[in-house]
């Protein structure tokens, strides 16, 4: 085939350019034109051409007009022309013709171009794929791929693996079972109930840090495969994360907790499935979890959108993945790719969510599908049984008042062991030797002076009478407390000049109780606190979050106006009301515990909060109360 520039070059030159042709020279320019569109086209196209716009006819008529008829239907491609042109017509048809004709070889030059190239790169794929079949045949005979580098990096790999560590001390002292769990026996009880029942339920764990509540549950799985009636396989998994660890990604490219998809473009990608534009989903740990417990520690900081996809899936008991790469017609996509694609990935388990947040503080979608357990602070009794039994599988021995003093630092029994573990290292580096240690009191004090710990409780309780003085009890986090409140009334300077002072970290709750004492105490003494210069203090600057230091506020105030003694071994809590009537408030679990650390006898409350607890639960002596006046014959004596 010429060159399209030469071809249209012979037309120019057997035209000739007249502007009046005679029907020789009109023959001759048209059996040019025809014999190189002839010969672009192929002798089978052509006649298609010919046949499909009736142009047979005109094309071998004598009549050098109608001839140009034909052409312009075959070459054209219309059915339209039947009228012979006339003298001037001629030459701007035969330029539309040449155009045509033009068009069409420019075109078959660019497409044999674009099939050198496509020839070119078919044959490079194709000596990459037998260089491909080479290697892999290479493998199979000899076994071996590496090279030289690849060998040394692995042999590396191999000395690095006969190096280890001792475990950590946790993984020597943790309990075996769930009856070594100290201190927990109701929430054990319960979590164990729940779990090995054969209709399990979903729940979230609530406590302080360190209280067992990750051990408990992996536990519980344990013991579940262990009865006959259990839903759980002996292979269930036990899929552990952390809620503050878990991210939601915008772009949806990673999900490690319900699953993405590594689309070809994405760096993830396998290179087999990324050449074929094939999509690849990715379970997540819901998939890893199916058929037994997922685990997420401090769920409490779980991303808002992560928990909602969460919640689906613990409806759906299914992940589904979808993906614009995907195409159901491909025949090229792995049959796993597709049952992932059309049916989804299982995701039938358990979720068991801990935290150390306070109940109200979690979402309550995921509170309504769960149920919930309570895990108790620790006291000192349970930190020294648990310091004694790390130290028996450490075969240390612990002189006299080691365990106590430990109890006396933390409430936590993690970092208990890990002071433990701090002491019992200082032993061996100081005796040299790894045999029979001993791990004195001074040693366990040393360490504690290392890491510059205080004594975390303080026995506040006491025998002796204060006026103006009273106990209160609140809620930090999961720990109960005792709030130390102190007033002080001096006669105004006129009456109704007094003034009233109270710090005002104590928050605005705390004042809100003031103002209703202060109607309180004109019921019961027909007194004005405005005839008073009164001082109200929270000793230690705390801040009363809610009102339940309320009765023990009007306490104080009525003690310090009528300068009556106060017991001081005895903690108040409840809101009082400006009639006087007591009124349920939270926490009551947590504050008896409070109490008890503080070393009070007794504990008042409101009389609709009695369920809430009893004395064998509680330590301490409970006096419920229905009104300010019962409170004040207990805290008084009289």
């Amino acid at each position: 085939m010429e060159d399209v520039t030469d071809l249209l070059n012979r037309i120019k030159n057997q035209i000739g350019g007249e502007e009046s042709l005679s029907d020789e020279e009109l023959n001759r320019q048209l059996n040019a034109i025809y014999s190189i569109y002839a010969a672009a086209m192929g002798p089978e196209q052509l006649i298609v051409q010919a046949s499909r716009f009736n142009a047979v006819k005109y094309i071998h008529d004598e009549n050098p007009k109608s001839r140009l008829i034909g052409m312009e239907r075959l070459i054209l491609e219309s059915r339209d022309y039947h009228r012979q042109p006339a003298d001037e017509e001629i030459p701007a048809i035969l330029d539309k013709l040449e155009d045509k004709v033009a068009d069409i070889l420019s075109r078959q030059a660019v497409e044999r171009s674009l099939e050198k190239k496509i020839e070119d790169r078919l044959e490079e794929r194709h000596k990459e794929y037998i260089e491909e079949v080479r290697r892999e045949i290479i493998e199979e005979e000899t076994g071996s791929a590496e090279t030289a580098e690849s060998k040394r990096k692995l042999e590396k790999l191999r000395a690095m693996e006969k190096v280890s560590l001792t475990a950590t001390i946790l993984q020597v002292v943790r309990p075996q079972s769930l009856s070594e769990i100290i201190g927990q026996d109701q929430a054990v009880e319960a979590l164990a109930s729940r779990i090995s029942s054969p209709y399990p339920q979903h729940l979230l764990l609530y406590g302080p840090p360190g209280v067992g509540k990750t051990t408990a549950a992996r536990l519980v799985l344990e013991e579940a495969k262990k009865k006959p009636y259990t839903v759980f396989r002996k292979d269930a998994p036990f899929i552990e994360c952390d809620g503050t660890t878990l991210r939601w990604d915008s772009r949806d490219m990673t999900n490690p907790l319900i699953g993405s998809v590594h689309d070809p473009l994405y760096q993830g990608a396998r290179q087999e499935l990324a050449d074929e534009g094939i999509p690849e989903p990715k379970p997540g740990l819901v998939t890893d979890a199916h058929g037994g417990i997922l685990f997420i520690d401090e769920i409490g900081e779980l991303d808002p959108i992560l928990l909602n996809k969460l919640l689906k899936v613990l409806e759906d008991k299914r992940v589904r993945f979808d993906s614009a790469y995907y195409d159901e017609e491909d025949p090229q996509i792995p049959a796993y790719i597709k049952q992932l694609f059309e049916k989804g990935a299982p995701a039938d388990f358990i979720l068991i969510g801990a935290t150390t947040r306070a109940p109200e503080e979690i979402n309550p979608a995921i509170r309504s599908r769960c149920g919930e357990i309570f895990f108790a602070p620790l006291e000192p009794a349970h930190i020294i049984a648990i310091v004694k039994r790390a130290a028996e599988r450490l075969g240390a021995h612990l002189e006299a008042g080691v365990p106590e003093l430990i109890s006396r630092y933390t409430m936590e029994g993690r970092k208990a062991v890990n002071l433990l573990a701090d002491a019992y290292g200082l032993a061996i580096y100081e005796s040299g030797k790894a045999e029979r240690i001993t791990i004195t009191k001074a040693i366990m004090e040393r360490t504690a002076q290392a890491s510059r710990l205080s004594p975390c409780l303080q026995q506040e309780a006491s025998d002796t009478p204060k006026i103006g003085h009273i106990y209160g009890l609140g809620v930090i986090g999961s720990w109960g407390s005792t709030i130390e409140i102190e007033a002080a009334a001096f006669p105004a300077a006129a009456p109704g000049k007094g003034s009233l002072r109270f710090n005002d970290t104590a928050g605005s709750m705390a004042k809100d109780s003031v103002s209703a004492s202060a109607a309180v105490v004109r019921q019961l003494t027909d007194k004005r606190l405005s005839d008073y210069d009164l001082h109200i203090n929270v000793i230690g600057g705390g801040n009363i979050d809610g009102p339940s230091a309320g009765c023990a506020i009007t306490c104080a105030i009525l003690s310090a106006i009528e300068k009556k003694p106060l017991r001081q071994d005895i903690a108040i809590t409840g809101e009082i009301a400006l009639s006087g009537e007591v009124k349920p408030v939270g926490g009551i679990h947590e504050k008896a515990f409070g109490a008890r650390q503080a070393g009070m006898k007794a504990m008042i409350l409101p009389e609709k909060n009695k369920s809430d607890i009893d004395e064998g639960t509680a330590g301490i002596a409970i006096h419920p109360v229905s009104n300010i006046q019962e409170v004040w014959s207990l805290v008084t004596g009289d």
